[in-house]
């Protein structure tokens, strides 16, 4: 899914390039529709809900019975263990199925997903994208990853070692609320240039440009 036009893509793009002028850190845009499928989560919902319901079908049979007989015609009155065994595992296995294809409908999986697992799963996601894109790829180690989540309504911003050590995670943490300022509003582009000029704000305070700097990261946003 896009989310950005042309138009967008260039408006970031020009962003990043404006912001890299006064440093020699390199900024790396993504754009992500979401961090996880979150698959297995919702198999341990599946499995947890069948199995409640399983327990509960064994410490108040009754209703259920009575539902059933009433289906069925309302002439059994009389269940024999065999039939407590089948309708226990048809009720856990009925309930599995249909919580799993609830909950494998976007809009229900992520009202579901914790949001700790969440977060946590954001984090790992722009980690793995900072080492395969900016880690250790930079003169002086000077890569910093903005990364953006629209499905889990989340932000990260991941930096090379040298930079971590100088710039506080309350910083990262003022230039992402900025960002989010206008992403809430439905400004991804602008909340994106605002985040990305607070980024380089930053850098050139403790990483200013060299005669000589290259750039060495593309300036172009990545959306997944």
């Amino acid at each position: 899914m896009a989310y950005l036009n042309e138009t967008e893509h260039a408006q970031v793009t020009a962003a990043v390039a404006a912001a890299e002028l006064t440093t020699s850190g390199e900024i790396v845009t993504v754009l992500a529709d979401r961090s996880d499928g979150y698959t297995d989560v919702v198999l341990w919902y599946a499995v947890a809900l069948a199995f409640t319901a399983m327990s509960v079908f064994a410490l108040l049979p009754q209703p259920f019975m009575n539902f059933w007989d009433t289906l069925v015609g309302g002439w059994m009155d009389d269940w024999t263990t065999g039939e407590l065994a089948s309708m226990t595992i048809a009720l856990g296995l009925g309930t599995f199925a249909v919580s799993y294809l609830v909950l494998s409908w976007d809009v229900m999986r992520f009202l579901c997903i914790p949001a700790p697992v969440k977060t946590a799963r954001v984090h790992a996601a722009a980690v793995r994208h900072f080492k395969v894109g900016a880690e250790r790829r930079t003169h002086g180690r000077t890569g910093v990853l903005l990364y953006l989540s629209m499905r889990e309504h989340r932000a990260e911003i991941v930096a090379d070692e040298p930079i971590a050590e100088l710039v506080s995670a309350e910083v990262w943490g003022e230039a992402m609320a900025d960002m989010l300022v206008e992403i809430r509003q439905g400004r991804i582009a602008e909340g994106l240039v605002v985040g990305i000029a607070d980024v380089g704000k930053v850098l050139s305070e403790h990483f200013p440009r060299a005669e000589d700097d290259e750039n060495e990261l593309p300036d172009r946003l990545i959306e997944l």
